[in-house]
């Protein structure tokens, strides 16, 4: 079984939010197809990353799924209408192996 996260700001580069339903439409499609979803939105997650000698920062929040198929092929090209739809030179989309104790 793997673990699947997406990391995605919660504002653009300029610091304006994103709609809830641009939230909102990613859970229902995960919920759908996964059979459900946990999306950490409330308290979001604070992300720092370094370029040259600047820091940036973004509130984050985390939709996470659980599958037994992981279909690399298929998240590369989710990741990629992420990157589209978030306006994002790159949007993290992990998974890491779980076993349910």
């Amino acid at each position: 079984m793997h673990l699947v996260q997406i990391l995605l700001p919660r504002a653009d580069n300029s610091g304006k939010a994103f709609p809830a339903e641009d939230f909102e439409w990613l859970k229902q499609e995960l919920a759908s197809e996964f059979d459900g979803v946990t999306l950490y939105s409330r308290a979001p997650a604070e992300g720092l990353w370094k370029q040259g000698s600047h820091v940036s920062s973004d509130d984050v929040v985390i939709f996470e799924v659980m599958t037994d198929h992981l279909d690399l092929v298929t998240w590369r090209e989710r990741r990629a209408e992420l990157e589209r739809k978030f306006r994002q030179e790159r949007v993290i989309v992990r998974h890491l192996p779980m076993e349910l104790v």
